[in-house]
Parts: structure tokens; C-alpha cells; sequence
């Protein structure tokens, strides 16, 4: 894997890891962190430029999905944060 492909991996992986503590829920935060670095392992070996790009692109999917429930999770249970979509 190219260092600036390597790179772009682990900074997805940080905010990925970032943004699931943001969870407050213990259930929700615990699973979410279990399932990213579970995923991350499992693909760990891969070599294939084009299965890189093809996981990267998933877990940019991911990491907006994320954002978005952290989002709804803390507007609907503190009113605190305006409702965004």
C-alpha cells in the first residue's frame, strides 16, 4: 500500500473511531467501535488498489451514517443540540 494511501486509511480510521465516541449511548458506542475496528482488521491484508478504494469509499459511507445517527441520537435526547439533516 502507497504511504499516502496508508495514510488516508488511518485517518479514516481515527475519525471513524472519533466520531462513534460521540455516541452517548453505551450500547450504541461500544458496537459501533467494535464493528470499525473489526472491519478494519479483517481488511487489513489487502493489497488490491482497487478493493482499497472500493473499502474506502464504504467506510466514508459509514462515517456519515455515523455522523448523521450521532446527530439524531443527541437532538432527540438533548434538546440542547438543534435537530440537523
Amino acid at each position: 500500500m502507497a504511504a499516502s494511501s496508508r495514510a488516508q486509511v488511518l485517518r479514516l480510521y481515527r475519525a471513524l473511531l472519533r466520531e462513534s465516541q460521540r455516541f452517548s449511548g453505551y450500547n450504541y458506542r461500544t458496537y459501533a467501535i467494535r464493528r470499525i475496528r473489526d472491519a478494519f482488521r479483517e481488511n487489513k491484508t489487502i493489497e488490491d488498489s482497487e478493493k482499497i478504494e472500493e473499502l474506502l469509499n464504504k467506510a466514508k459511507a459509514n462515517l456519515e451514517v455515523i455522523q448523521r445517527q450521532v446527530c439524531l441520537f443527541l437532538s432527540l435526547f438533548n434538546r440542547s443540540f438543534p435537530l440537523l439533516i
